[in-house]
């Protein structure tokens, strides 16, 4: 019989081990930002992050309107002011995510926290709303690059707590999200023949157009972001590069070789213009050396 029970017991613990398990509260005090991962196992976890990037909202160039858009509502949200969920759209590499992470920076002394969701596990949202709702700090729930293919999962969840079901997330925490689609969802030419058309010239979109921009249409500030000018773009390469402790001097004769740099990419964004002045700070660092 004790044999028995001792198989049983082993047996027990296996299932256990497979079955899915409550979110556990991290250590809150090991860093100011955290990622939710999911294990093989399908037990889901929020790993503390050890090296949080270092973006002040001084950094970013070129975005003043957005930025403060940004980060008025983030101030507000840390002082316990009515607050929106935030949707950054637009064109890729002009620093949508990366006001998203100075804002952290800005407000981490104040008790702002973020929390990196990627899209697969937005099923999972009303496990970590549970987890911070007795928290003093305040939980900015970021997802980073969002878009949805139809029929995914996540779509409905994100809805949902967005606005739509009878627990509504708590008032610690806000959803900020980016995307390069306005309406987060793919739009085709043939949905435009559903629009209809009444007597006097009005245009109502069909049920299938007002189903993708319901999702966008949630998030009560859109903050829009847009190429950059090549006056913008040296700007921001001016920055980076006095950043880097690159002189006036060299910074200036840099400017074209930031140009053919930028033709070569394709882009002149925020992101092309930082990666250059790293590449020609360390080039120039060297041949000073």
């Amino acid at each position: 019989m004790e044999r028995l029970l001792a198989r049983a017991e082993q047996l027990f613990s296996r299932i256990e081990a497979v079955l899915p398990q409550p979110l556990r509260a991290p250590d809150w005090g090991a860093s100011v930002a955290f990622r939710y991962r999911k294990r093989s196992s399908g037990h889901g976890i929020l790993e503390p992050v050890r090296d949080v990037a270092l973006m002040r909202l001084s950094d970013l160039q070129e975005i003043d309107g957005q930025k403060d858009k940004i980060e008025r509502n983030t101030a507000q949200f840390v002082q316990g002011l009515p607050a929106n969920n935030v949707l950054l759209t637009g064109a890729r590499g002009t620093g949508k995510s990366s006001l998203v992470k100075a804002c952290l920076n800005a407000y981490a002394d104040q008790g702002l926290r973020l929390i990196e969701v990627d899209k697969s596990d937005l099923m999972d949202l009303p496990d970590i709303v549970d987890v911070v709702a007795d928290r003093d700090e305040r939980f900015i729930v970021f997802c980073d690059d969002l878009s949805f293919e139809d029929g995914e999962p996540g779509y409905k969840a994100l809805k949902s707590i967005l606005d739509g079901t009878i627990s509504a997330a708590g008032q610690n925490v806000l959803i900020y999200a980016t995307s390069n689609r306005r309406h987060l969802l793919p739009e085709y030419m043939k949905e435009n023949l559903s629009y209809t058309h009444t007597d006097d010239g009005e245009v109502h979109p069909g049920e299938v157009v007002e189903e993708k921009i319901s999702l966008s249409e949630r998030f009560g500030l859109w903050v829009s972001f847009y190429p950059f000018s090549q006056s913008e773009y040296l700007g921001i390469v001016s920055q980076w590069l006095a950043s880097f402790g690159v002189d006036p001097v060299a910074a200036e004769a840099a400017r074209p070789l930031a140009l053919v740099w930028a033709l070569e990419r394709g882009s002149r964004s925020g992101r092309v213009a930082y990666q250059f002045a790293r590449d020609y700070a360390g080039a120039h660092a060297s041949q000073l050396a």
